[in-house]
């Protein structure tokens, strides 16, 4: 029986599709996804996701215990209120999950991880958090949606006060803020109202988390200041198109940060022995033997996971791969073999395509990224 989010009702009662996303019954789309999907890019939309593992660490010994469990570097985050993308690694090097940290004060970060991973990544925290006397509270009780565009930021701060307002447009990227006694819509929330701009569709805009008892009156809110509900399916186009990796499709345990497109989140900075270091190191020295690459069909056809992809260095496949809306062609992610890569193809039932290698994100704040339409 999949779990539910406090807002499942409301979804059904949008007319939702409903679908089993990582044991999770989830909407994935209320009608049209690539309206859906059109509204995030030009204007507003909103996305449930309450079925993230919301984390707090908090100890004296937080930070040497985030130097110890993730692969990039937390001393990055000297400001309270500030955001790190990263990786923990099993001791071989391969991704355990992708997450965020946040460092709201030097005995407390809040990480965020993914729903599907939750039962190995608790039991993994919790024991790597032990020697160094972390605490660990998992925080079920919140729920978070995701109000991601153009207009996002606007439209979300409209509901708040105008002290609660001034401070979540303060923002910069990639930081967040705890805002106690917080009014939304002019009802005081029954605790603090936890912002950060961050997201997953290669839009601005904010991750919000409220207590569950809140979330029904925030999302209806959010509707009437004309932001639309947008489901899974959406949220699956946006990220692609923004160059975002999902895991347990583009990345796992067996795949290095280094072969998945994502050793910008890894610092090898001097005297940090953060779990798996030595197998990158190891496989840095000896040459990586895969490689993700970013790949655009200018034929007709939709690139799929699973396809193979044919380089001058042998066979790979397709990771992630959809139909674009904003780019009106086929965008894949694909891990294929180190070195050179010469003519790319990508066999689809049998036939051998063309396809163009090109710099990911395809997709930056609705427009199209150079190169990526040829």
């Amino acid at each position: 029986m999949p779990k539910s989010t406090i807002l499942n009702a409301t979804h059904r009662a949008r007319g939702a599709r409903m679908v089993d996303f990582g044991g999770w019954d989830m909407p994935l789309n209320y009608g049209s996804q690539i309206d859906e999907h059109h509204r995030v890019r030009r204007d507003a939309g909103m996305f449930d996701v309450s079925h993230m593992t919301v984390v707090d660490l908090r100890g004296a010994e937080a930070r040497p215990f985030l130097r110890r469990l993730i692969a990039n570097s937390v001393d990055k985050l000297k400001l309270p209120g500030k955001a790190l993308y990263a990786c923990m690694l099993t001791p071989e090097g391969g991704v355990i999950d992708d997450l965020i940290v946040y460092f709201m004060a030097e005995d407390w970060f809040r990480v965020v991880v993914n729903a599907a991973t939750r039962d190995k990544d608790l039991p993994w925290i919790e024991s790597q958090a032990a020697p160094f006397g972390v605490a660990v509270q998992e925080r079920p009780e919140l729920s978070m949606i995701a109000v991601q565009g153009p207009n996002a930021r606007a439209k979300f701060a409209s509901l708040l006060s105008a002290e609660a307002a001034a401070t979540v447009l303060a923002l910069g990227r990639f930081a967040a803020a705890e805002v106690p006694g917080a009014q939304v819509a002019g009802a005081t929330l029954s605790g603090p109202l936890f912002v950060a701009r961050t997201g997953y569709t290669g839009e601005d805009g904010f991750e919000v988390i409220v207590p569950e008892g809140d979330a029904v009156a925030l999302w209806e809110a959010l509707e009437q200041a004309g932001v639309g509900p947008a489901g899974l399916g959406a949220r699956d186009t946006l990220r692609l198109e923004a160059g975002m990796a999902l895991y347990g499709q583009d990345m796992d345990e067996t795949v290095s940060p280094l072969e998945a497109g994502l050793a910008w989140t890894v610092a090898f900075d001097e005297g940090r022995d953060f779990i798996g270091r030595a197998a990158l190191e190891a496989q840095k020295a000896a040459g990586v033997p895969r490689q993700t690459i970013g790949l655009v069909m200018d034929e007709k056809g939709v690139l799929r996971h699973g396809q193979p992809v044919h380089t001058a260095s042998g066979t790979g496949e397709i990771l992630s791969g959809t139909f674009s809306p904003t780019l009106g062609r086929s965008i894949a992610l694909a891990r294929v073999p180190g070195g050179e890569l010469g003519a790319v193809e990508v066999d689809i039932r049998g036939r051998r395509l063309p396809v163009r290698v090109v710099k990911y994100p395809f997709v930056r704040e609705g427009q199209a990224q150079p190169g990526v339409l040829g």
